[in-house]
């Protein structure tokens, strides 16, 4: 069950609930529960290959705010519906990456959870309602992931929300696996 209310401001990111958690626009009060995540190894291991810093992890958060503000589109906070804690990030972005090839002007789909909500689903739950929202406001008929090869957990979980393996392309001086979905009809 996903439930969508409109954004109350424009230019930020909808609330969004899922049968476990509410994705919302961050916060700056959001800092400090990013800094630990985002410090964590099972977090950033494929990701960046090491803890974020301080400084990486406030510009992360300035940059997810921005999305919304520049683009209409970004990623949500994700709270869990229960407790209210922060447990993670998922959206879309333009990164605007330097990868071999380019993703051009495609969103970008990502997501990011705190180790303690790993394997539970919660990935699936919010990324399809994430999809739902895209599906319903992109004009791009598709979006593309990227993954570090050996990141065989998210691919999995991308695989089930409909990406498929597109090419492998050159990102930071490594091979990057590039997944892409396309809009389904209707």
């Amino acid at each position: 069950m996903t439930t969508l209310s409109t954004s109350p401001t424009p230019g930020t990111a909808p609330e969004i609930l899922t049968a476990r958690t509410r994705m919302r626009g961050h916060r700056i009060a959001d800092f400090d529960a990013m800094v630990a995540m985002w410090s964590e190894d099972a977090v950033t291991r494929y990701i960046l290959g090491r803890p974020s810093t301080p400084g990486e992890t406030w510009s992360r958060l300035l940059r997810y705010i921005g999305h919304w503000q520049a683009l209409g589109f970004g990623y949500w906070a994700i709270e869990d519906r229960d407790t209210g804690n922060f447990i993670g990030e998922v959206g879309f972005a333009n990164y605007k990456r330097d990868i071999e090839p380019p993703l051009g002007e495609t969103p970008e789909a990502g997501w990011v959870l705190a180790p303690e909500v790993h394997g539970q689903g919660i990935a699936t739950e919010v990324m399809t309602a994430a999809l739902d929202w895209a599906d319903r406001n992109f004009t791009d008929p598709k979006t593309v992931c990227i993954f570090d090869p050996a990141h065989q957990g998210s691919m999995r979980v991308a695989a089930k929300l409909g990406y498929r393996a597109s090419h492998v392309a050159t990102f930071m001086d490594k091979p990057t696996q590039v997944m892409t979905r396309l809009r389904p009809p209707g």
